[in-house]
């Protein structure tokens, strides 16, 4: 195989491995699957996040305690910018954390960056350190934008999220609501 074509391709399983960890780290929190979101981490990794400084499982132990203030949360991952270094990646990783109140409460936005140090060790990419940015946190009041719209689900088909493995995204297939 051509050298040059073979380190491209490297390079390509790499930043797609790095990804992967991102993704799974935001299903692992709005899921509360504390294994994904640990299983982002090394064991000797820091976590710099906002008031939080400590161990990735003082981290997990730390962001269900948020979350789990909200009905439901939501870790969007955006633009990933990675500096591959051999073993090493350097990663800015942009966020947008959206949280449901319960009742008549306002809903949470926030936005910030991921600054991560990534370690490849055994062949496998995770979070050496991070330091978590966050740039801006608003509330938002709840039917702002969608006034009067009907309601998408009802008692006799209810919403199919939840904050365990029994959420949709969890079954092998997906199971849908009946159609109409």
């Amino acid at each position: 195989m051509d050298p040059i074509f073979e380190a491209r391709l490297g390079e390509i399983v790499d930043r797609d491995a790095i990804h992967r960890v991102m993704l799974r780290y935001a299903r692992g929190l709005d899921r509360l699957d504390n294994p994904l979101a640990r299983s982002c981490y090394w064991d000797d990794a820091t976590e710099d996040h906002g008031q939080f400084v400590g161990t990735p499982d003082d981290f997990i132990r730390y962001a269900d305690g948020t979350t789990l203030m909200f009905e439901s949360t939501q870790h969007a991952i955006l633009n990933h910018f990675c500096d591959l270094q051999g073993d090493h990646a350097y990663c800015e990783t942009y966020f947008q954390f959206t949280g449901v109140t319960a009742g008549e409460g306002p809903n949470f936005v926030s936005t910030g960056r991921y600054v991560d140090h990534f370690r490849k060790r055994g062949g496998e990419w995770r979070i050496a350190d991070r330091v978590t940015i966050v740039e801006s946190q608003m509330d938002v009041a709840k039917g702002a934008v969608l006034g009067t719209m009907p309601p998408a689900y009802t008692d006799e088909e209810p919403c199919q999220a939840t904050r365990d493995r029994n959420d949709v995204s969890y079954h092998r297939p997906p199971r849908p609501r009946r159609r109409g």
